[in-house]
């Protein structure tokens, strides 16, 4: 009987992560810059997109100069491995903004794929 591969990602290495990680920053980046809550939330694991109420991240996308104002320039700093989840922590610039901020980013497995269990810049 041949066994099947853990889908436990805390089981990848740094790089693996990264590169699984990069697109989905790059994805948030992108979606949150142009306000499409949809793109945004994707790839959302389904108890995130639960807990994201559309309406406050609409308003958020519109009265937030940040999250509409994210750079492309980002600096991966570090991963966080916790249970069956890990965290991807970023230094986060804006195009309008002075300073830099720190995004993190949690990955995990839902039926067989990845997907974001939480997003967030402070």
């Amino acid at each position: 009987m041949l066994a099947l591969a853990s889908l436990n990602i805390t089981e990848k290495t740094d790089e693996e992560i990264l590169a699984i990680a990069r697109p989905l920053w790059r994805d948030l980046v992108k979606s949150s810059n142009e306000g499409k809550y949809g793109d945004f939330a994707r790839s959302f694991s389904s108890s995130f997109a639960l807990a994201m109420h559309q309406v406050v991240a609409g308003h958020q996308f519109a009265n937030s100069e940040l999250a509409r104002n994210l750079s492309e320039e980002v600096d991966a700093l570090g991963i966080i491995r916790r249970g069956e989840h890990v965290t991807v922590v970023y230094r986060q610039r804006s195009t309008k903004k002075p300073g830099e901020w720190l995004g993190r980013l949690v990955l995990g497995y839902e039926d067989g794929k990845v997907r974001i269990f939480g997003a967030t810049i402070f």
